[in-house]
């Protein structure tokens, strides 16, 4: 069965007049600034019948060229374009700030929140009546939804689409979580350098962000469950020349939604928010969902927690049978179905009558979804998991949270109890972490603190701390890692990640020293330190804050305003739903 029509409403919706569009503020009103902006129009070649009384639709587009998963965006704007010409509207291209995973250092989620600012202002300052958001890479989808929730015009998601499956050495390759698994390989002697080279120029073979079950694929997930994508967006393949049709749709239908005065605030409820985290644990996603997912819940004046994670995680079972906790990619996932027919399967944990961007609600949008191959979208009765695909987790070591994703461990590791190794920076880590005089063994816990929001700074994906050369040699592949970073989507293994509240700032973490014992029991959500009290009041009244990281400039603004893991990380000044004033025009 085909998708739903996506460009229709099952509900007739009181329409507005052109001049009840917020861009006749700037055009149609009979002033001097109006006739100075009008001919400033006409500087670009546009007559005033091109845009008068039409909706003006802005496209923030986090194309550029240092923009690894987003290389097809120049031509994914002009087809989103060319929807909204065709359903009478005006496309502006706006370029956003880009986040390159890969590339941007010290982390993009560093700068996740400069473009949730960037897109609101975007849309705020300029004569916007409605907005395409094109993301797909990690932060670019959070970012962007952040952004435009904040401003509150019609807004529609765009996502990138996943990469085709990588293939080297007659293999199927998965982006991110092979990488990891070469490099663990190579390190270990098992591979050699032509294996190596091999796998990384085979492992990312086309346009489109991480094709396993990344933060990317999460993300854009997520977005279409909470009904901000049109049905199925989030499964084609970037360069399936369905992805090209699903933009022109896009760019006809933000301006129906713009007639009809569909804003996020309709779209954006706790419900959603509801399917959003069900459909993330039923496909074994990202850890870093928790983060983005609470800060974007916060814009919207959702209240949603931690606990309320877990809450959902232990009646959710994996189903997704993709990697990193399963074996396929999202190229096999489309083919199978993609993700409307998982949330069919998954109709009875959903609230259905959400609303989404098409007029319909979650429930007539799935309907009749099929599943085209049952070891890709598993039965129930199959999954991978029952429940606790994520798992969030307290203790006296973690007091705010910590996460893990028990899928991606070793199961032998759920309950741990081991002998702390310490690294007080990610440099300190990368220097010792293969002497062969490192006193480790398997049943060591290894921790990095310093490595959160404020101490990495922006909490970097650093999690999968590397495993200790000699113990690669002995067979050893997974081992206990704590830190209070993030990890890749893409990655593996028993880390618990997102410690908060984190060590920089003197958190528990912070307090940890080699020698301590550490207990892990993921079955009692609980991550403990098995120190007594005293000893730990001895050592807290000893710690020493560290300076910070930046003096001046956008990090300077970012240590003084970002929240902790807990609550989302987003900037306090930015999180909330209170009023911005429309600029003045004269």
């Amino acid at each position: 069965m085909t998708a739903p029509d996506q460009t229709g409403s099952s509900q007739p919706r009181k329409r507005l007049k052109p001049e009840e569009l917020r861009s006749w503020r700037w055009f149609g009103r009979e002033s001097m600034r109006t006739y100075n902006q009008r001919s400033r129009m006409a500087q670009m070649g546009y007559a005033y019948s091109d845009y008068a009384g039409k909706p003006i639709i802005a496209i923030l587009n986090t194309w550029s060229e240092i923009s690894t998963c987003h290389t097809h965006f120049k031509q994914r704007a002009e087809e989103i374009k060319r929807g909204v010409w065709q359903a009478g509207g005006f496309p502006v291209e706006m370029p956003a700030i880009s986040l390159s995973e890969t590339l941007q250092k010290p982390s993009a989620m560093l700068y996740r929140n400069l473009l949730a600012l960037e897109s609101e202002e975007l849309l705020r300052s300029y004569p916007c009546d409605g907005a395409v958001l094109m993301g797909g890479c990690d932060k670019t989808t959070p970012g962007l939804i952040m952004g435009a929730t904040s401003m509150g015009l019609p807004m529609i998601f765009m996502p990138a689409g996943p990469m085709l499956n990588g293939s080297a050495g007659g293999k199927t390759l998965g982006s991110g979580s092979d990488m990891f698994k070469g490099w663990t390989e190579l390190r270990a002697g098992t591979i050699n350098q032509d294996d190596w080279e091999e796998i990384l120029s085979g492992i990312a073979r086309s346009p489109g962000h991480c094709m396993t079950m990344g933060t990317a694929s999460t993300m854009t997930s997520a977005a279409e469950a909470l009904g901000l994508t049109l049905p199925g967006a989030a499964s084609i393949p970037a360069p399936d020349s369905r992805h090209a049709q699903m933009a022109v749709r896009t760019g006809q239908r933000i301006v129906e939604m713009v007639w009809q005065d569909i804003r996020p605030a309709q779209i954006l409820t706790p419900e959603a928010f509801d399917n959003a985290v069900t459909t993330v644990l039923a496909l074994g996603g990202s850890t870093n969902a928790l983060v983005h997912l609470i800060a974007m819940a916060r814009r919207a004046g959702v209240q949603l927690t931690l606990d309320r994670f877990d809450k959902l995680a232990t009646t959710t079972p994996l189903i997704a049978n993709l990697r990193p906790s399963g074996k396929h990619l999202m190229e096999d996932f489309y083919r199978a179905g993609g993700l409307r027919a998982l949330l069919e399967r998954m109709r009875h944990k959903l609230h259905t009558n959400a609303p989404t961007v098409n007029g319909l609600t979650l429930g007539e949008n799935i309907a009749g979804a099929k599943v085209f191959n049952d070891d890709v979208i598993l039965p129930i009765e199959q999954a991978l998991l029952s429940e606790g695909s994520l798992a969030v987790l307290k203790g006296n070591l973690c007091p705010d949270g910590a996460v893990i994703k028990p899928a991606a461990a070793e199961p032998h590791l759920h309950q741990h109890t081991g002998r702390a190794i310490v690294f007080a920076s990610y440099a300190e880590l990368s220097a010792r972490i293969d002497d062969p005089d490192l006193d480790v063994d398997a049943t060591s816990v290894l921790i990095l603190q310093n490595a959160g929001p404020l101490g990495g700074p922006g909490m970097p994906e650093w999690g999968q701390l590397p495993i200790p050369k000699k113990l690669l040699a002995q067979g050893v592949r997974d081992m206990l890692r704590i830190s209070d970073c993030r990890m890749s989507g893409t990655s593996y293994g028993a880390c618990v990640l997102h410690v908060a509240p984190e060590s920089f700032i003197g958190g528990p973490l912070a307090l940890v020293q080699t020698g301590d014992i550490i207990k892990l029991d993921i079955p009692a959500r609980r991550l403990d330190m098995l120190v007594d009290e005293a000893e730990l009041a001895r050592r807290r009244a000893a710690w020493v804050q560290p300076a910070p990281r930046y003096q001046r400039g956008y990090g300077a603004i970012f240590s003084q305003q970002v929240t902790q893991a807990d609550q989302g990380c987003d900037f306090v000044m930015l999180a909330g739903t209170q009023s911005t004033p429309e600029p003045d025009i004269y």
